[in-house]
Parts: structure tokens; C-alpha cells; sequence
């Protein structure tokens, strides 16, 4: 696969703290209409999640990025995403190894998501969580102000084992909430993986599919060996590094299409 994925920088994001259930984290603002909150991927605010925050701008949003993690603006590297997933790991907000767990980082989130919806025209909210934040979007959900939560490439917890594995990255009262909440109010959460991707196992979505049913709208690219795509044996970051803008059928790029469409149609329609 040929190209780079889009980026972008800081320039003309407004940075302000946000304090909530004991945490604090600066956040990054940006964008008129209805609320995004968009959770970054590991390890930041990386200038491809930047990328994918001024599309979603440009889409009519406003966007509201925390900084959970890393140096915000700092392009992706192998040694600075090991360095703060070391330091994750070992967080008691994000509880990276635990299964059927209810994360603080997640009430933290949703009082974000309550705020934005507060100030912005729609009724709700969307929340984008990506790789290690993709199953906040989901725990983010339990609250009303979220009517749109997409998990891309959902990665915690770490699938070290056969349970983590299938874990849907929530407690299970989190889980019984949302999906009362699909059954109540008709909300729906949207789900992107790659098909040979281990960190966001095939078993977890197994386990959303069995509990949401058609609730769970499902993305899958292909990324198996010797795929039409040239996608390689470690694609993982769907909405991001390998979104190319290029033909304009790519798969990635359709998957950002389908995800925006998906905000239009919640926080819009």
C-alpha cells in the first residue's frame, strides 16, 4: 500500500483542563455543531489522530480531544509507544489487564461527554475510543449524553488470555446498561477491526455481537495474507495510519466515511 495517512497539527485547538471524579487531563477543543469526544490511540494524540480530528471538524463537529496519555502533537514512534504503554499498564485509571472491570478513567469520560453534550445543539454526543481507548467508548455509552459510540480497533483489556481475550473491555454492569439502552432508546454501537488484528480480538467482538446483537454495527477489513488491500499481516489502526485518501474506494478511508456517517445520522438525524 503506497501513500501516508492524513495528519495534522495543534494549530488552532484551544487547550484547557477538564477536572472530573477525581482526575484531571487537558483537553483539546475544536469545531462548531454537535459533540465528538474523540479518545486517542496509543501513544496520544499522535498528528495521525490529529488527522482524523480536523476531518471530523471539517465534517461540522465539535470536537473534544482529552490528552489521557503521551506528549500531545508528537508523531508515533516504537520506543515513545512502549514508554507509555508501560506506564498504562501499571495505571489504577485504566486497569489495562483486568477483565469484567469498571475503569475510573470511564466515569472521568463520561462527565467529559455530559459537559460537551451540555453546550453543543445535539441531544447527545459521539465518543470515537481507538486501540487502547476503544472500550471507553463503550463504558462512556452507559451515560444518556452518549448517543453515538464507536470502538475502533478496541484493544484493552490486553488479550493475554483466553478471558481478556473475549472481555468486552467494560464490568458487566456497564455491559447490561448499554444494552438496555439499545433495547430502551434504540442506541447502537459501531465496532472496526481488522481481520487478523490480536490486540483487538475477534473473541471480544464474538462477545458484543452475542449481547448487542443488531445493535453491534460491525466494520471488518481484510488483512489477511495476501489481501486485495495491501494491508499488512500488523494493520491495526483502522481510522488512522492506515487510512489512505487515495483511491477513493479504499477500505480504510470508507471506514472514516462510515464512522462519520454514523455521527451524522445519531447526532443529526
Amino acid at each position: 500500500m503506497t501513500g501516508t495517512a492524513p495528519t495534522s497539527t495543534l494549530a488552532g485547538w484551544r487547550r484547557a483542563p477538564f477536572a472530573a471524579e477525581g482526575l484531571s487531563y487537558d483537553c483539546f477543543e475544536k469545531g462548531e455543531g454537535p459533540g465528538v469526544v474523540l479518545l486517542p490511540e496509543l501513544p496520544g494524540i499522535t498528528p495521525e489522530v490529529l488527522g482524523l480530528a480536523e476531518h471530523l471538524v471539517d465534517e461540522g463537529f465539535t470536537v473534544v480531544m482529552p490528552s489521557l496519555f503521551g506528549t500531545p502533537g508528537k508523531p508515533v514512534s516504537v520506543a515513545r509507544t512502549a514508554a507509555v504503554l508501560a506506564r498504562v499498564c501499571v495505571s489504577a485509571e485504566f486497569r489495562a489487564f483486568a477483565t469484567n472491570s469498571r475503569r475510573p478513567v470511564a466515569d472521568y469520560l463520561r462527565a467529559l461527554a455530559r459537559d460537551l453534550a451540555a453546550r453543543t445543539p445535539a441531544a447527545g454526543v459521539g465518543v470515537i475510543g481507538m486501540c487502547f481507548t476503544g472500550g471507553f467508548a463503550l463504558a462512556a455509552a452507559v451515560d444518556e449524553a452518549v448517543l453515538a459510540p464507536v470502538m475502533s480497533q478496541p484493544s484493552a483489556p490486553i488479550a493475554v488470555s483466553a478471558a481478556g481475550r473475549a472481555d468486552a473491555g467494560v464490568s458487566e454492569g456497564e455491559l447490561r446498561r448499554v444494552v438496555e439502552r439499545t433495547r430502551a432508546e434504540g442506541l447502537c454501537v459501531m465496532g472496526l477491526r481488522f481481520s487478523e488484528d490480536w490486540m483487538a480480538p475477534e473473541e471480544r467482538f464474538d462477545t458484543l455481537r452475542s449481547r448487542l446483537g443488531d445493535a453491534f454495527k460491525v466494520v471488518r477489513l481484510d488483512s489477511s495474507p495476501g489481501n486485495g488491500d495491501g494491508f499488512g499481516r500488523l494493520a491495526h489502526a483502522v481510522l488512522t495510519l492506515e487510512v489512505r485518501e487515495t483511491p477513493e474506494d479504499h477500505p480504510a478511508l470508507k471506514a472514516r466515511a462510515d464512522v462519520t456517517a454514523f455521527l451524522h445520522e445519531r447526532l443529526r438525524g
